[in-house]
């Protein structure tokens, strides 16, 4: 058996042409377009290409987006006031505010990001944001987690009453997917509808046993940043195996991208697979660009 794959990229572009059109009856509406501020800090490489790839993307769906390049050794104080000029529209209106993560290690990431507005917060990580989807009223959903949820909706995997293991407790990724998978999905027509329900285990670093957890998985998300770190020996037959791992290794003389799942290995185990690139990581671009739109019509001006 070989695994069906999830094809991140077919999704986002079908997503980039919705939005397209939303965003067009935005802009006739409020005579304006949505407009994303990126604050980009240094000159890391996989930064750039990441704020590359957000701002090709915005323009695609007409959302307009700024960079603001700082300097590496800028300080802490100096980037809390940047950000929050930005939210009193100092370098014009911004709808969503993104400070690209990481930041150099000077820096405290936790004050700049607090420092994002949570109503323009579009990454997902105020802890306003992060507060309310923990009490099942989201706003905005952290970029990757959201979009490995649409990836199950989109693929009709069903979730309910299934078994989800999320390795990785992140912030950004682990702790929100396990929200969004265990929490209730709405009903529609009578009947319940996808992406929630499920029954989570949440592993990382302290875990024991880590395949004896991950053999159980009906759905497994590998987001820990190990390349290849689950073979095919840690999945059970037919599962859905989404692939959130991003890690860029050198093999005969050449660097690869190549995700934390073993992909050749657990594709002929798996049921369902989701490869890096081409994975989750388009539609972490695309979810970010749904949640400027909706910060821009939450604003409405």
């Amino acid at each position: 058996m070989t695994a069906q794959l999830l094809d991140g990229r077919a999704l986002a572009g079908r997503i980039e042409e919705s939005l397209r059109a939303e965003v067009e009856t935005f802009a006739g509406m409020f005579r304006r377009r949505p407009r994303l501020v990126v604050v980009l800090v240094g000159d890391m490489a996989a930064s750039g290409s990441y704020v590359k790839s957000k701002a090709a993307a915005a323009e695609r769906v007409g959302i307009d987006a700024e960079v603001i390049r700082v300097p590496a050794e800028t300080d802490t104080a100096a980037l809390v006031a940047l950000v929050r000029g930005i939210a009193r529209d100092a370098h014009g209106p911004a709808d969503g505010i993104l400070v690209q993560l990481p930041l150099p290690k000077h820096v405290d990431t936790v004050a700049v990001l607090d420092a994002v507005p949570p109503d323009r917060d579009v990454d997902g990580f105020h802890p306003e944001n992060a507060g309310l989807l923990s009490q099942g009223r989201p706003r905005f959903i952290p970029c990757t987690a959201a979009g490995v949820q649409r990836m199950l909706i989109d693929a009709d995997v069903p979730t309910a009453g299934r078994h989800a293991v999320i390795v990785g407790r992140s912030d950004i990724v682990g702790k929100p997917l396990a929200l969004l998978l265990a929490s209730k999905s709405p009903t529609i027509g009578g009947l319940r509808g996808q992406g929630g329900d499920a029954t989570v285990t949440l592993c990382h670093s302290r875990s024991e046993n880590l395949a004896d957890h991950t053999r159980r998985a009906d759905i497994l998300v590998a987001a820990v940043g190990r390349p290849n770190l689950i073979t095919a020996d840690m999945v059970k037959p037919g599962a859905v195996v989404i692939d959130v791992g991003i890690n860029r290794i050198e093999q005969d003389g050449k660097s690869r991208l190549v995700g934390d799942v073993d992909f050749e290995a657990v594709r002929e185990v798996a049921g369902w697979i989701s490869p890096v690139p081409g994975g989750v990581g388009p539609l972490t671009v695309v979810m970010l660009l749904a949640n400027t739109l909706l910060a821009a019509e939450l604003r409405g001006k």
